[in-house]
């Protein structure tokens, strides 16, 4: 289990990151979300080494990560990394073989990761004659021909179409189903509520919110309902504790001041004709993260 516990980092008098903590836990993928500037690429950079910090802890397995331990890691920066002359088979063969594979391994787990990353055509090709989103995927390539047992991740699916977005996707999900921790950081939102066992909010250098789907969504969630009736619903506007988000007919989506006042509409809808749902509804990620960084 990667560890972060109170990492502080300014630059002068302008501080960046404020007791910052949050875990990365083995099998499981952690999405690490925030608007720029919020700090997410800095924390990435300390983990990584390449920053340091002012305060705080990084630990691995409760051991201070050490520059040893960051061999059994998996980078990808936001910025593009690669050698741009360099074909694309070599050039992951090459930095496979910087981890300690020798020629045939390296280039069996180089060809290995780019047909599954979807880059099995384009292996004999310069770096440079990919398009954005094929370079990103042989970025990611590089982060896992060494099959780290942390990868860390700056924003993978930047420059995807839906299709690569799957791709991606699928082999973060392999990773972390094989025992890796995976944190990546992501603007988008859906991708991340989709994908991710465990999610983090950055804003203005502090965690604002971080905890399972399911804990963030208890924690956040609003009495929010919707009802499907044969009968107009027509009434509920003027159903004292209710607030109306959405309205058509015999459809409404609704909130409640109390879990009493949910019922109570349900005993008059269901007095009133067929109810044919009544579902709680719970806030999206997006919802989530609008409301923990206002």
């Amino acid at each position: 289990m990667l560890e972060l516990s109170g990492i502080t980092k300014s630059y002068g008098t302008h501080r960046v990151l404020d007791d910052v903590s949050f875990t990365v836990r083995p099998g499981r993928m952690t999405g690490f979300v925030g608007g720029n500037g919020a700090g997410k690429t800095t924390t990435m950079r300390i983990i990584l080494g390449l920053l340091s910090r002012d305060a705080g802890s990084v630990t691995l397995a409760g051991t201070p990560l050490k520059a040893a331990d960051r061999r059994l890691f998996g980078y990808m920066p936001e910025e593009r990394g690669l050698y741009p002359k360099m074909k694309v088979l070599e050039h992951i063969v090459y930095l496979a073989r910087l981890h300690g594979f020798s020629s045939a391994d390296a280039g069996t787990r180089a060809h290995a990761i780019l047909e599954r990353l979807g880059l099995g055509e384009r292996l004999g090709d310069n770096v440079e004659t990919l398009s954005l989103g094929n370079q990103q995927r042989a970025q990611i390539a590089a982060a896992l021909v060494h099959d780290p047992e942390v990868l860390i991740l700056d924003e993978p699916f930047s420059g995807l179409d839906p299709l690569a977005v799957e791709v991606v996707a699928g082999v973060l999900a392999e990773r972390a189903a094989a025992g890796g921790a995976v944190l990546f950081s992501s603007h988008q939102l859906d991708v991340v509520e989709r994908l991710c066992d465990e999610l983090v909010i950055i804003s203005g250098g502090r965690i604002r919110a971080a905890g399972t789907r399911d804990e963030l969504r208890a924690q956040h969630a609003h009495r929010r309902f919707e009802l499907v009736s044969d009968a107009d619903l027509g009434w509920l506007r003027d159903e004292p504790g209710v607030e109306i988000a959405d309205f058509d007919g015999g459809y409404a989506m609704f909130g409640t001041d109390t879990d009493e006042t949910a019922q109570r509409v349900l005993q008059r809808a269901l007095a009133a004709g067929a109810v044919r749902g009544f579902t709680p509804q719970h806030p999206s990620l997006a919802e989530i993260f609008k409301e923990v960084i206002q």
